[in-house]
């Protein structure tokens, strides 16, 4: 048994029934032999030009018997042309339809032979010729065919509700269609032995009935293609009958949860100035959405995604709101990427305005006279498969910016820290680290197989004195003070260490202080 499958791409198919007008507006159902052999053999001339002349014979033959046809749902529509006809006169034109079938575009049409067989090497030949046809019928009907194999053909043959009629009686709800099928006995004979008219259109290669090009009909005023035949089927009554379809419900709107943009400027910012240059990103975002929103509703509204705040002004206690990452990609010690992560999600709102950020403003930029410009990328979810930026994968992770301690030191008081944290800088602050790792693991369901204890962690110091980066930056060289009264950031403690998980884990991994703003981003070693 031989199934072939025909999926039209666009859930179109455009093909007029041989012999009537196309203003007639009869569409050809099924899809007719004929013209399927014949867009197999115009494929293998222009694109397959290694299948040997014996051997595409010997796969065209056995096609060329009556084959039987499982027709999905369908309907007919068509469109109107005024296309130009000087030869009536000059700038007049003609009224032309163009007729189709619609089918749902993830359904197929099956050609099936069931008394066919293949040899190994043509079943071969033909799963490549059919990956090179890209239409049936006219241009626009782009398709796409595949051989099945015997699992999936054994499946579906139960789905044949098209077959030639023969001798037996039509049966109920079923109706008569003329399909234009080759004649094995002919269509492969010489178009030569038939040509009347003296002129080359008559040659071919091979020279086949069934390669006869249109021009050579009508030189030779044929009324039907020589090498075809006409053979009755029988097609369900109601196979162009509309049916309403099912309400759909909305489905869910996946919210993209990461967004990578490109940083362009004649001077790009240092790398130190990861942190104002985040805040400006946040403060352009909430300003071209709460424009936007101004424009649309007539009231100025605000993102809680972007602001990480609710619309009272209440700091949010999750950590699913945006973080705002500038990053240094090249080591050249200037910040060139700018990604912008959220857990919950971006919305429509968000998505508008992050699409309408085409420049990180602020008043440095402007007295500087470098405008600060960005170009999204491309925007996905978080544990997909990066390669670049802060959203990779990996085991080991080196902060890029200082870690800034989530608070001060307690000296004094019943709830003091233990000697042995206040004993140095570097034990203080390797402490509050561990504090927010184990904040980390308990708020993100992919760490759940990892306990604090797995997790080694090293600071980043030579002799004495913390260094980040490829670059070797001290944190006091970083700007650690936010546009924010009474933030304190620049005189929190601050480290640089490396970070090593028990297995590779997705990041974006940004802790401590300021930490969506870039002040403790991790990057993979």
């Amino acid at each position: 048994m031989i199934i072939l499958s025909i999926r039209f791409l666009t859930g179109r198919f455009h093909a007029t029934q041989w012999g009537r007008h196309v203003n007639e507006g009869v569409p050809e159902w099924p899809p007719s032999p004929w013209r399927i052999l014949r867009s197999f053999v115009a494929t293998w001339k222009a694109k397959c030009p290694n299948i040997g002349d014996d051997l595409a014979e010997r796969i065209l033959r056995k096609l060329a018997e009556m084959p039987d046809f499982a027709l999905p749902s369908a309907s007919v529509a068509h469109t109107r042309h005024y296309m130009p006809w000087d030869k009536k006169e000059p700038g007049h034109t003609t009224l032309v339809f163009d007729t189709f079938v619609v089918v749902p575009s993830a359904s197929d049409v099956l050609v099936c032979w069931p008394d066919g067989t293949l040899l190994m090497e043509e079943r071969a030949v033909l799963v490549d010729w059919l990956h090179h046809v890209g239409y049936l019928g006219r241009a626009e009907s782009w398709c796409e065919m595949r051989l099945l194999d015997d699992c999936e053909a054994e499946k579906r043959v139960s789905e044949i509700n098209c077959r030639q009629l023969g001798s037996r009686t039509l049966d109920k709800n079923t109706e008569i269609v003329r399909v234009l099928c080759p004649d094995p006995a002919s269509a492969f004979s010489s178009v030569s032995e038939i040509s009347q008219a003296n002129s080359k259109i008559a040659h071919y290669d091979p020279d086949w009935r069934l390669c006869g090009e249109t021009l050579w009909l009508h030189a030779e005023k044929w009324a039907e293609a020589p090498g075809s035949r006409w053979v009755r089927y029988s097609r369900n009554a109601d196979c162009f009958k509309v049916t309403s379809a099912p309400k759909r419900t909305r489905s869910k709107q996946v919210r993209p949860q990461m967004l990578r943009f490109a940083l362009d400027s004649t001077v790009l910012p240092l790398v130190t100035e990861t942190l104002p240059v985040a805040e400006a990103a946040r403060r352009n975002l909430m300003g071209i959405l709460g424009r936007q929103l101004e424009h649309r509703d007539g009231v100025r509204g605000m993102s809680k995604v972007f602001s990480g705040k609710t619309s009272e002004g209440l700091v949010l206690e999750t950590h699913d709101h945006a973080y705002y990452l500038p990053t240094d990609e090249d080591g050249d010690g200037r910040l060139d990427h700018l990604t912008i992560v959220a857990g919950e999600g971006f919305g429509p709102d968000e998505l508008c305005a992050l699409n309408a950020l085409r420049e990180i403003k602020s008043k440095e930029r402007t007295d500087s006279g470098h405008p600060l410009g960005v170009l999204l990328l491309g925007m996905g979810m978080l544990g997909e498969d990066f390669t670049h930026g802060p959203t990779q994968c990996s085991a080991v992770w080196n902060t890029v910016t200082p870690y800034l301690c989530h608070r001060h030191p307690k000296t004094r008081g019943s709830k003091r820290d233990s000697p042995e944290e206040l004993s140095s800088h570097v034990a203080f602050t390797t402490a509050r680290l561990r504090e927010d790792i184990a904040r980390l693991i308990e708020r993100r369901a992919d760490f759940a197989d990892i306990t604090l204890d797995q997790i080694m962690i090293e600071p980043l110091e030579e002799n004495g004195v913390f260094r980040l980066g490829a670059r070797r930056h001290r944190p006091i060289e970083f700007q650690r003070f936010r546009q924010k009264h009474g933030d304190d950031g620049g005189k929190r403690l601050s480290g640089a260490f490396r970070i090593t998980f028990p297995r590779e884990i997705p990041g974006p991994i940004s802790l401590g202080h300021s930490s969506h703003f870039g002040m403790g981003l991790c990057f993979p070693q």
